[in-house]
């Protein structure tokens, strides 16, 4: 065991990591940090580009000084005739959006509403205000926010035909697109991104003068953009704006017969990676490509493949023609803060897949639309970027066949960026961690080579058991809010994209013990290499730890070749890891621009939209639910800024009719049963609260109390608490304090099944703020059926990295008191320390073993809740024996005798612990 202990702020030398932190909690009691997984605007340095610096202007573009005021937007104050136009009231506004927007009903099931409504006000001489579905259809098509209409463009096959053309030849084909700079503008214009959103290119510094990348206009790309549109004079002073853009295909039916969309979406590059990937305006669906479809025998046509493929591009090109003009010419544009602006448009980054990037590069299948190495050694050192110029030099110089065979170039296709300025596919294509990291590297390659060494060193029955066994152990391990619980016995390969992301935080734990030591640095230095390009904010420290962490990657995945399982490893998906670094300094973290964010807007772009479709030539049905889905949300968003959403609609009429004037609604409590997600308030420090009712069924005296939970030795430590708050200066140790110098204690103890951690998380899935909530619970009948005793971070020392600063605590009370007139909120737990002073060799997570007195009881001790940092999570360390069949997960952190610190469960735990 780890030891001794000694405090960093006295002299006091503690017998173990509990003692230590008992006596840190009362002696020296931090508050909860400050999370630094992004840049302290108090601590860093923002230098703005020098000549693109987004000068206010006016709506005819005259410049004005700083410090003017926006143009005051007309007041709507709700009960004024027109205030909630095209709608009469918030009644009626709310109907439409809830039955609409929340439920999805159906036309007949509005129909039934509305004459619900209709009989309720017939005694007082009323109707409702609509008779049917459509009347109410009709009026959602009469706002004028937000409106962002679609346009079909059909498009036929012009080259020469055979005597018998096929089919594709004659067909006509449909792309359908908005006006990609009216979306824009009406992204822009959203008043919810006034805080989101950098108005220049930037480069960042930290406190020590490095570098900081976070968001896309922290960038070196976005930067020298800037710098070849100043050229220019007649820019200086404009607003560079980046389109991201984003495609893929997407399935909404396989029973019925394989119907695939098309989608494309646009987002303002200007937009922070958390106002991206949060669910709203940021990212809208601005196209839906054609899909050509054919026979087996012409897919294969030299004629075919050149003209679906000159068609995307030519639709591509078609979609962002709008923008041209503003890519060179000033165009005034309304910003979320009100001002006027003068953008200078650019196309950016594009996020897709690798069959989507293949198409885009116009490159040959299995090669790098980034660079020329060759498909058989895609990781030569050697390999050279890819680009427009020296592919059009190329093209000069080379046949067909030469360029397809030796360069990986179509040259029949010219991608669509070729036609707009300062914009090149091959240096804007993005990394892709959905499907090169997590789909790609991890699932579909690492896990399924696990499973092939185990058949092919054990053979069928046993690796059959042993892969058995890894899945039980996945089954197992203790629960964590937002963890995905795994029924035992899933089939690894229906593990769909979010389970394959879930699988990531639990199988490193699963599978040692199983596989030879060099397979687990495998899997370990992959999953920090994951999990440091999934960060909000890079340095240039970041940046060179992903490189180390991928050169161990490397090093270690040969164990593959070496066991058989590959003869070779040489595959575009991983190949596109190397990427990263220099991608990472161009457009900065990779999680404001990964295919994760396109594929979720797929849900209300393309798939709800079908299922409220009658299936048949559904799109323009589709197209009509997301126009009017665009403009409830436009409208939900005025009339909220406006205050006029305030509270329910019954409340909000009261209100009016007392003649009061309704505010802007306050953030909504989280449910006591919600496990955690995204936080909607502002970037804030963490803390830690207790739930917001206390649970009945408990005894509210001290002695009571211990009984009741069966923890007899609680008074004794609560009466010890009480002379440590009374006495902070105190060295004499908790367990030496005589019990006759410690407060009586005769009030109240009230009990609460769980805490609410909130803190910083921008690289988890958080509210647009970057805040993130946990649920920390501790329940003895969860669901009425097992014990819940979550774990928790105790901060011991903030001036300590990682685990040197911390200690595990098990939380099996949480109560609140109040003493000598101050309200005390507490946690009692059962200390679990650190097993060694360095993390496990093989995985790279630390091992912690429970702390226990000579008699083996529990070594419990109670503490101030602003101790805890967050939630813990634990994976037991399984060994080599296979888990007992019966084995239920809830015993885990009873059965086992150490456990890893899972680092990996979510971003901020790795960022917290790294």
């Amino acid at each position: 065991m780890a030891g001794p202990y000694n405090c960093p702020d006295c002299t006091r030398t503690c017998r173990s990591a509990g003692g230590l932190t008992r006596h840190r909690n009362t002696v020296h009691r931090p508050f909860s940090p400050v999370s630094d997984d992004g840049p302290d605007p108090h601590r860093h340095r923002k230098v703005s580009h020098p000549k693109l610096t987004a000068v206010l202007c006016d709506r005819n573009g005259v410049n004005l000084p700083p410090g003017s005021l926006p143009p005051a937007d007309a007041h709507l104050d709700g009960h004024t005739p027109g205030s909630w136009a095209p709608f009469e009231s918030r009644t009626e506004f709310d109907f439409a959006h809830f039955h609409f927007v929340r439920l999805q009903s159906s036309a007949d099931e509005i129909d039934r509403a509305l004459d619900l409504w209709t009989a309720s006000v017939l005694k007082h001489g009323e109707q409702a205000p609509w008779r049917n579905a459509q009347q109410l259809y009709d009026t959602i098509d009469e706002i004028q926010h937000g409106v962002m209409p679609w346009r079909v463009y059909q498009i036929t096959y012009t080259g020469p035909r055979p005597p018998v053309a096929p089919k594709w030849m004659t067909e006509t084909y449909e792309l359908c697109t908005r006006d990609s700079r009216l979306v824009l503008q009406q992204q822009l214009a959203t008043p919810e991104f006034k805080d989101k959103i950098d108005y220049s290119p930037y480069r960042q510094f930290d406190g020590d003068g490095k570098r900081v990348w976070s968001n896309l206009m922290s960038g070196d790309w976005a930067w020298k953009q800037a710098d070849t549109i100043a050229e220019d004079p007649a820019t200086i002073g404009s607003m560079f704006v980046p389109v991201v853009a984003g495609s893929d295909k997407t399935t909404v039916s396989v029973a019925t017969g394989h119907q695939e969309y098309h989608p494309v979406y646009q987002s303002p590059g200007v937009l922070t990676n958390i106002a991206r990937r949060a669910h709203g305006q940021g990212l809208l669906p601005v196209a839906f490509l054609p899909i050509p479809k054919t026979s087996k025998r012409h897919r294969r046509s030299e004629a075919y493949q050149r003209f679906v493929r000159q068609m995307y591009h030519a639709c591509l090109a078609r979609v962002f023609e709008p923008l041209k003009a503003g890519m060179t010419t000033p165009d005034v544009i309304k910003c979320p803060d009100g001002h006027f602006r003068c953008a200078i448009y650019g196309l950016g980054p594009y996020i897709a897949d690798y069959p989507e990037q293949v198409w885009l590069a116009s490159i040959v299948q299995n090669w790098c639309p980034k660079c020329d190495a060759n498909p058989h050694n895609l990781d030569d050192p050697n390999a050279r970027r890819r680009s427009h110029e020296k592919t059009d030099f190329l093209i000069t110089c080379f046949d067909p066949g030469t360029l397809w065979d030796d360069f990986g170039i179509r040259s029949d296709v010219v991608p669509f960026t070729h036609y707009f300025p300062r914009a090149d596919i091959h240096e804007l294509l993005t990394p892709d961690l959905l499907h090169q990291v997590i789909k790609g590297t991890f699932k579909d390659h690492l896990v399924e080579w696990v499973n092939q060494y185990l058949h092919a060193t054990y053979g069928e029955k046993r690796a059959l058991e042993i892969i058995a066994d890894i899945d039980h152990r996945i089954s197992a391990v203790p629960s964590f809010p937002g963890l995905r619980r795994f029924p035992d016995g899933r089939d690894f390969s229906q593990w769909t994209g979010d389970d394959s992301k879930a699988l990531m935080k639990v199988y490193l734990a699963a599978i040692t013990g199983h596989v030879p030591p060099d397979m687990t640095k495998c899997i370990a230095a992959f999953m920090d290499f994951c999990c440091l390009v999934r960060q909000n904010a890079f340095t240039a420290t970041t940046i060179d730890s992903v490189r180390e962490a991928l050169g161990r990657f490397h090093h270690y995945r040969d164990i593959f070749i070496q066991t058989g399982v590959r003869l070779d490893i040489s595959l575009p998906r991983q190949h596109a890891l190397t990427h990263y670094p220099r991608a990472i300094e161009l457009f900065a973290s990779p999680n404001g621009l990964c295919s994760s964010i396109t594929e979720s807007k797929h849900i209300k772009a393309v798939k709800e939209p079908w299922r409220r479709s009658n299936r048949f030539k559904a799109l323009s049905q589709m197209l009509c639910t997301v126009r009017r889905l665009d403009s409830l949300a436009a409208a939900r968003t005025i009339f909220h800024e406006q205050g006029m959403l305030a509270g329910s609609a019954s409340s909000y009429e009261a209100m009016v009719l007392r003649g009061e004037h309704p505010q802007p609604p306050a953030a909504v409590d989280e449910d006591d049963d919600d496990d955690g997600g995204p936080h909607n308030g502002p970037k804030s420090l963490t803390s830690v609260e207790l739930a917001r009712t206390t649970e009945r069924n408990y005894p509210r005296r001290l002695s009571a109390l211990a009984a009741h939970i069966h923890i007899p030795e609680f008074p004794t430590l609560f009466r010890r608490f009480l002379y440590e708050l009374d006495n902070p200066e105190s060295d004499i140790a908790p367990a030496d304090i005589p019990l006759d110098d410690c407060p009586r204690f005769g009030g109240r103890i009230y009990v609460y099944h769980s805490a609410v951690a909130r803190f910083y998380a921008p690289s988890d899935l958080c509210g647009a703020g970057g805040m993130y909530r946990e649920r920390i619970r501790s329940n003895p009948n969860w669901h009425g059926s097992y014990a819940r005793r979550d774990t928790v971070f105790v901060d011991t020392d903030a001036d300590r990295p990682g685990m040197l600063g911390l200690s595990i605590g098990r939380v099996f009370l949480f109560f609140s008191f109040n003493y000598l007139g101050v309200d005390r909120s507490c946690a009692l737990v059962q200390w679990i320390s650190p097993y060694d002073d360095h993390p496990d060799p093989d995985t790279g997570l630390w091992v912690v073993t429970p702390e226990t007195h000579a008699n083996g009881r529990k070594h419990f001790a109670i503490i101030d809740l602003r101790c805890i940092a967050r939630a813990a999570h634990l994976l037991p360390v399984f060994g080599s024996s296979l888990l007992p069949e019966e084995f239920h997960f809830s015993h885990s952190l009873d059965a086992f005798r150490a456990f890893f610190v899972n680092k990996y469960v979510d971003h901020h735990a790795f960022e917290f612990l790294h």
